[in-house]
């Protein structure tokens, strides 16, 4: 335990550098020689700085020779007063990061052969014990843990421990703390304690999928494992757990299709889930008390338990999150997971934090822990063992679970290195994972050409990332509940939305470019975060007809499916999702939060149309073309009046040589002139249906108002 009698503190700053504080009121501060110990023999300080901090004096010394890592060590004065050295800044130096850095694959626990082996990463810790327990037990063992190489700390114990509950005790600056493993697979309830599993006895099958050529292929649809079926009207049995996710043929009341099978017939690809490992915030012996988000992440590799039929079985939630997966591919789609390696959700109380301090977080010049992320707490994912801890668990993510793709929430705050090193692991294991991130420039102790954010796109050409330009210039400004995007008729967002359609790429300016190339940029009007776009519409016209904002939210959402990227839709988003007006229901009650179900036929007929664009954007490639330049070669800007804009997709390949996309954010009738020929309409203000027969021989066109026209020429 701690010494409660300090007079002052010592601090190892650098390998060779240690700082001493003294309080004024010490000898008034003033010191000309200082030694350090291990117990066997003394040593000189050299001091090589000094001066007065407020109260206090600090001396900056040099060792002789570095210290072992792993032993206390004690700093003596001149008066006979001494002090422990404790681990400071060194931690977070380019030295301390090369000599502990740890390559091997084998940290945590490994049960076989009768035998059960533990491995943790406490380089700063000069004990550890292991700490064992039966299910339901008050008697734990204490084993004491060997220190090995590269401040690695191992212990075999010649039992099969399956089921045994277990945690470390790591005593670091002479302060026990009992922390988690890290690399816990398995956790008991609300993940108070590791458990030992063999996850070779849960199913491994992985069903093989089409392969998936490229990323602007993708049409994401993101979901919260309890809002997809909570409702009474889901039609689904095991309503808010990871089965329930997994239902298929479910039927809403008037016998229409639900859930999951419901999310393949509207035609997507990717299912993304908001974050399903364990987390705070939901308590799991009573997880209906309760609702979060998900974005308060603890055990990173570890299923959250509230939405498992049984938290207290280590077993359950691995199962059951797993049929899960095997559900969703087994209708052919895949899975993307939101992933949260940004932050912790209480800094002080993460094993990260117990097991060594102060390495796993972001300090700014003063010393105090960064906050970019607004949570309290940074992760530094450029240290080489928080880059290794993040890319171990996406591997073990895709390689136990299956995952197919990742959303990185806040990826700006993670370094560009850190992603490189995800997307190259993830192409060893499976090529065409999908990877998205959140890019923005936060306010983290990182040079600006290392964070991994829209403005270095160039840096990360196979990693996407979520458009917010594309966002707030069909939609609106986000954070501004009333400001009106090209999507709902704001007419100064004409140039913007060209851009943006033609997939953010500097169509017109290579200069402006947000994006190299299309498969960058995932776009989007509606996500989890911030108001869905039905509640905007409410605000943004609250004296007009509900006809008219349904219109509005027709044609944004067809904007996102036919620009050129990446397709992204919130949940229910098709018909028209409301959160009754709540623009951060992070832990709103489901009221809130779930899908309401029923709504999905009483707007059946814009479910049917959306599902029409979505076929139309599947069958005609030119709406998801591969590169920059297939773009600025094959469309072509028509001359029409702002705001009105027409693209024509020439020289296509296939059955089809040509294609109009025809926009009217205007709330008017427009006529306009369309190249002579005979032209199918596939979709209009009334219709999206790829078989259409309805036909067009060039020349005048009526544009029906806030519409989109689809015409083809075979």
């Amino acid at each position: 335990m701690i010494s409660s009698d300090r007079k002052f503190f010592a601090y190892l700053d650098e390998m060779k550098i240690v700082t001493i504080l003294y309080p004024l009121s010490y000898h008034h501060g003033h010191y000309s020689a200082f030694s350090i110990t291990d117990g066997s023999q003394i040593k000189p300080l050299k001091i090589i700085e000094k001066l007065q901090i407020e109260n206090k004096m600090k001396y900056v010394c040099m060792l002789s020779e570095e210290i072992e890592f792993g032993i206390t060590y004690w700093i003596h004065d001149e008066h006979g007063g001494k002090t422990d050295l404790q681990m400071g800044a060194v931690i977070r130096t380019d030295e301390f990061d090369d000599r502990f850095f740890y390559e091997c694959n084998d940290l945590g626990v490994n049960c076989k052969n009768n035998l059960t082996e533990f491995k943790l990463w406490a380089p700063t810790a000069t004990q550890v014990k292991l700490k064992l327990r039966t299910q339901n037990s008050a008697y734990s063992e204490l084993i004491k843990m060997k220190r090995a190489e590269k401040g690695v700390w191992e212990v075999v114990v010649p039992r099969d421990l399956e089921f045994y509950e277990y945690t470390f005790l790591v005593l670091v600056n002479l302060e026990w703390r009992e922390a988690v493993d890290p690399y816990a697979r398995a956790v008991t309830v609300n993940g108070e304690r590791g458990v030992i599993v063999k996850l070779e006895k849960t199913p491994r099958e992985k069903r093989d999928l089409p392969p998936f050529e490229n990323p602007v292929d993708a049409i994401i649809y993101e979901t919260h494992i309890r809002d997809f079926s909570i409702h009474p009207d889901s039609g689904v049995k095991r309503k808010g757990l990871y089965l329930g996710a997994g239902e298929v043929n479910t039927k809403g009341k008037m016998g229409e299709l639900t859930g999951l099978s419901y999310v393949k017939d509207l035609g997507i690809t990717h299912i993304e889930f908001l974050p399903f490992n364990d987390f705070a915030g939901v308590d799991e012996n009573d997880p209906k008390k309760n609702y979060n988000w998900g974005y308060n992440p603890v055990h990173f590799n570890v299923p959250e338990g509230s939405y498992s039929t049984n938290p207290a079985n280590p077993y359950t939630r691995i199962n059951e999150l797993k049929q899960l997966i095997k559900n969703i591919h087994n209708e052919g789609l895949r899975v993307i997971m939101d992933v949260v390696y940004n932050h912790v959700y209480i800094r002080e109380e993460s094993n990260f934090e117990k097991i060594v301090p102060g390495y796993y977080f972001r300090h700014n010049e003063y010393g105090m822990p960064s906050n970019g992320t607004g949570v309290g707490n940074d992760i530094a994912s450029e240290r080489k063992m928080v880059r290794k801890y993040i890319v171990d668990s996406i591997r073990f993510w895709m390689e136990e679970y299956h995952i197919d793709g990742f959303r990185f929430d806040l990826m700006g705050i993670l370094d560009i290195e850190t992603m490189e090193e995800i997307r190259k692991t993830c192409d060893s294991i499976s090529e065409g994972t999908l990877l998205i991130g959140e890019g923005w420039n936060l306010n983290t102790p990182l040079a600006i050409e290392r964070k991994a954010t829209i403005r270095n796109q160039a840096k990360l050409p196979a990693i996407a990332q979520f458009n917010d330009k594309f966002r707030d210039t069909i939609k609106g400004n986000t954070f501004n509940l009333y400001d009106k995007g090209y999507g709902l008729g704001n007419e100064h967002y004409y140039a913007a939305a060209i851009e943006v359609i033609t997939g953010s790429i500097g169509f017109d300016k290579k200069d402006s470019r947000l994006f190299n190339e299309p498969s960058q940029s995932v776009n989007y009007v509606e996500c989890h975060d911030n108001h869905t776009m039905w509640d905007k519409l409410q605000a943004c016209f609250q004296n007009s007809e509900e006809a008219l904002r349904v219109k509005y939210h027709r044609f944004a959402t067809s904007l996102v499916l036919l620009s050129q990227g990446i397709p992204f839709l919130h949940s229910g988003q098709e018909f028209l999702r409301t959160k009754h007006g709540e623009g951060n229901s992070y832990r709103s009650p489901d009221s809130v939060n779930q899908i309401d179900w029923s709504r999905r036929m009483h707007y059946v007929d814009n479910v049917n149309y959306i599902k029409g664009i979505i076929k139309i954007r599947k069958e005609l490639p030119c709406f998801r073309m591969r590169t920059a330049a297939e773009i600025r070669s094959h469309v072509q800007i028509l001359s029409f009046p702002a705001p009105i804009i027409g693209l024509n997709f020439k020289n296509q390949k296939g059955t089809y040589q040509e294609i109009l996309l025809l926009i009217n954010p205007m709330v008017v009738q427009k006529s306009i002139r369309v190249p002579e020929g005979r032209w199918t309409i596939v979709a209009n203000h009334q219709f999206a249906e790829i078989s259409s027969t309805k036909e067009l021989c060039g020349g005048e066109m009526i544009l029906e108002p806030i519409s989109i026209n689809v015409l083809v020429k075979k």
